[in-house]
């Protein structure tokens, strides 16, 4: 599926891959490289190559989101440096590869960001927000101007990510819940799922105040959540 959302493609090849994000010559998560055939597609479909993109921004070290950063013929690599150490390592247990059946090699990771940073992608200035806790390297993407958050796996449009997998720690995504709630916020675009529209902030909230439970992965109401 391909959606425009204003100066933002969304891109869903599959319930495995995460959402990917086109900004211009930008794009946030890659998916797992597995539907490359798909992604070509899809892209053509939109004028663009896979070679003509400046960067890809990982929101997290989660195969489903850093797969087919390669894919992405000479675009550089941008991640927190919690998350790089995993891509240029080619960790299988922190990257969930196995659980995907997917193949991760060592990739480079060209711009190691942290809090406060900012990116500009195709007209939008993003500003990373560090929010540990789905993941030790997990970012958010947040846009003042526009009021637009990239939530990755911190957030969806239903509930918060899972706290379950190797590096998860529901105390850390507490905390980051408490930090984005502090933010003016009405669009958020999340990893996997629908995209919230408006009234981001309120839902965030919501989200913070109800808590984050430390939960283990024989939870069954984790089941058919993304990880």
């Amino acid at each position: 599926m391909i959606k425009k959302l204003g100066d933002v493609v969304l891109i869903q090849l599959s319930d495995m891959d995460s959402n990917i994000y086109i900004i211009g010559d930008t794009v946030i998560d890659s998916g797992t490289g597995l539907n490359f055939t798909r992604m070509q597609d899809m892209l053509r479909v939109m004028g663009k190559k896979l070679d003509g993109f400046r960067q890809v921004i990982n929101t997290h070290e989660h195969f489903d989101h850093i797969g087919g950063n390669g894919f992405f013929f000479g675009a550089k690599i941008a991640a927190h440096p919690e998350a790089a150490e995993v891509i240029e390592n080619a960790d299988a247990e922190m990257s969930l590869v196995e659980f995907f059946d997917g193949n991760l090699k060592p990739k480079k990771v060209d711009f190691k960001v942290k809090e406060g940073e900012k990116i500009d992608a195709g007209g939008l200035s993003l500003e990373i927000i560090y929010t540990p806790g789905h993941t030790p390297g997990s970012i958010c993407l947040y846009d003042r101007k526009t009021a637009t958050l990239f939530s990755g796996d911190t957030v969806f449009a239903d509930g918060v990510g899972r706290t379950d997998t190797p590096g998860g720690d529901a105390a850390a995504l507490q905390a980051s819940l408490e930090k984005l709630a502090n933010l003016k916020i009405e669009r958020i675009l999340p990893g996997h799922g629908r995209t919230i529209e408006k009234g981001g902030s309120k839902i965030i909230s919501c989200f913070a105040k109800a808590g984050v439970m430390p939960v283990d992965e024989d939870d069954e109401s984790l089941l058919g959540k993304p990880v």
